[in-house]
């Protein structure tokens, strides 16, 4: 955040009351933590602005939750996170590109995209990973985006050069979704979760992938036919691997998860399903006619 330590603690105590003080201050002493401890995930200090906002628009119930639990008078509304159909992408340059980066043709690629920060859970994939590829499975791991923290980033160095992974960095919104659909299945794990529903795992499941995802709150609408689920935990790394194994092994259970995501993804989050209810929403707000 951007407030100075007074600041802070008295932004905390606006949101949790007096007694939370001591709290504030020793969690600002902490703050170098702030990216993976749960105690972080559960102050968002939502109160000052849900209490100033006409409407809050969030995009599943764990983020309505934390906005009630901050301002319960709060107008809060729940409309899918937007999902734009990509340019289509014909297999063959789909095949070029993954030639282009080493792959070969019959590996199951799985993708991890976007901001590598702590909450993806990185290491546990790896780590995930490498045991798959132990049990003889031609799978390939596939790290798109830019690391969040430096220290995660070389803490993962030699993990990253392991065989079968293949690690891109930051890249434009083009070439960003020609790697989406290099990829056979995404991981997009979150823990702590934040209220946040993630924008990459909309696009691979509307692009047909299967993607496995944290077991959560933020989660919960998205149906179990649709995307693989872990617990975070102790489990999770075997969890994980299970699941990892399960899409390499038998593919076409793989695809016809994707093209069960795909139709879910495109009827409940596409720009016609979600504009109305922005908009009735927007004219409610500013005393318009909807």
């Amino acid at each position: 955040g951007q407030l100075e330590r007074d600041a802070y603690i008295e932004e905390f105590v606006y949101n949790y009351g007096e007694w939370s003080r001591p709290a504030a201050a020793e969690l600002w002493a902490g703050r170098t933590r702030s990216a993976s401890a749960d105690a972080y995930f559960r102050h968002p200090m939502l109160r000052r602005i849900a209490e100033r906002s006409r409407a809050v628009i969030v995009h599943n119930p764990a983020a309505a939750r934390m906005v009630k639990e901050h301002a319960p008078e709060a107008r809060v509304e729940q409309i899918p996170h937007l999902w734009r159909r990509p340019p289509a992408i014909p297999e063959a340059q789909r095949m070029r590109l993954r030639q282009a980066l080493g792959i070969p043709a019959r590996s199951f690629v799985f993708g991890v995209f976007g901001y590598l920060r702590e909450t993806k859970r990185l290491p546990s994939v790896l780590r995930a990973f490498r045991r798959l590829r132990a049990r003889g499975i031609d799978a390939v791991l596939l790290v798109a985006g830019r690391f969040a923290s430096l220290d995660l980033e070389r803490s993962l160095q030699p993990e990253l050069k392991a065989e079968g992974v293949v690690r891109i960095g930051w890249t434009d919104a083009a070439r960003f979704e020609r790697l989406l659909a290099a990829a056979d299945a995404g991981v997009n794990l979150r823990y702590p979760p934040a209220g946040e529903t993630s924008g990459v795992a909309i696009r691979l499941m509307g692009a047909g992938k299967p993607v496995v995802l944290s077991e959560s709150e933020e989660t919960s609408g998205f149906p179990p036919e649709i995307c693989l689920k872990v617990l975070p935990g102790i489990a999770e790394e075997d969890e994980l691997e299970h699941d990892m194994v399960l899409l390499a092994s038998a593919r076409h259970l793989a695809g016809e998860m994707g093209s069960r995501a795909a139709a879910y993804i495109r009827a409940h989050h596409a720009a016609e399903a979600v504009a109305g209810s922005y908009w009735r929403i927007l004219c409610e707000c500013s005393g318009g006619r909807s």
